[in-house]
């Protein structure tokens, strides 16, 4: 398996404490390749991006997660999708252009909506303010608020190469002596603290580590690749277009002679005629999820 585009999960055995390294190259490259964004854009996208990843690796579940920054800045909307098998993909939407650079002059006053919906049981939805100076400590303070588990991470954007990363340590309250615990918390902390983005970007994880920390007993486990995947689909465009009128539907080809929609996240689009919506035209539109694109009448 190759250095990027990986999650590696370890264990401080001796610490009560866990940990989680992200690095990506062409996951990244491929989100953002179909769209030009600023260069502010991107880097919180890809920032957006490893978080997302080491959020989901904190999760015990099978499902879909979705976490999304919206605010009154420039950038209206960012988020990221992705599963428990670490398909990711991810969107900004901007109100103006924008040269600005950084969480709070990108997205303004806003909230962070994280999404999570198993495979099996209810979505549930966390929501935290974007008060904080960087994505990486705004996430700490959900873990605080909504976990009550002590957390640190770090992320990191390499403009330049279009690679990103980060990595998370986060305590495991499972003994007695809650001072101890803290403080070994806090060691590791101040030991990742020196972590270096040249490291990040050209390090393999089991050499990372042992960088980090050779005087601790660190028991690595087998690494996640991640990858980049749209869930676009023909069928999804089709129960878009269910919530079309059956009458606007046909006003529209005979006027044009075709229907498309463009997935907002890949820019794959995807083209309709009369022959293709036939059965909608005459059955009219049923309840289905919409899916993330725009409709475009030609």
């Amino acid at each position: 398996m190759s250095r990027t585009d990986v999650l590696n999960r370890y264990l401080f055995d001796d610490l009560h404490a866990r940990g989680e390294l992200v690095q990506l190259k062409q996951s990244y490259q491929e989100i953002i390749g179909q769209h030009d964004y600023p260069a502010g854009v991107r880097t919180l996208l890809g920032e957006l991006l490893s978080a997302t990843c080491l959020l989901t690796a904190t999760l015990k579940f099978e499902g879909e997660i979705t976490v999304q920054l919206q605010g009154d800045g420039p950038v209206g909307y960012i988020a990221v999708n992705g599963n428990h098998n670490q398909q990711m993909r991810g969107i900004a939407r901007l109100k103006e252009a924008t040269e600005e650079k950084g969480l709070q002059a990108l997205i303004g006053k806003g909230n962070m909506i994280i999404t999570i919906r198993p495979s099996q049981g209810e979505a549930y939805q966390g929501i935290v303010a974007l008060d904080r100076e960087t994505l990486a400590d705004c996430l700490a303070h959900y873990f605080e608020v909504s976990e009550q588990i002590p957390t640190k991470i770090w992320l990191f954007c390499n403009e330049q190469a279009l690679e990103t990363g980060g990595t998370l340590v986060q305590l495991m309250p499972d003994g007695e002596d809650k001072e101890k615990q803290h403080q070994d918390f806090e060691h590791l902390c101040q030991l990742t603290q020196t972590i270096k983005s040249e490291e990040l970007f050209t390090l393999d994880a089991e050499t990372l580590l042992y960088r980090l920390y050779h005087q601790e007993e660190v028991r690595l486990f087998e690494p996640q690749q991640v990858s980049y995947q749209c869930s676009c689909s023909t069928e999804k465009c089709l129960a878009a277009i269910t919530q079309i009128e059956p009458a606007e539907l046909k006003s529209i080809l005979a006027e044009q002679g075709n229907l498309s929609m463009t997935c907002d996240y890949c820019m794959t689009t995807y083209a309709f005629n009369e022959q293709d919506l036939s059965s909608y035209l005459s059955e009219g539109g049923k309840d289905s999820p919409t899916a993330g694109g725009t409709v475009t009448k030609h």
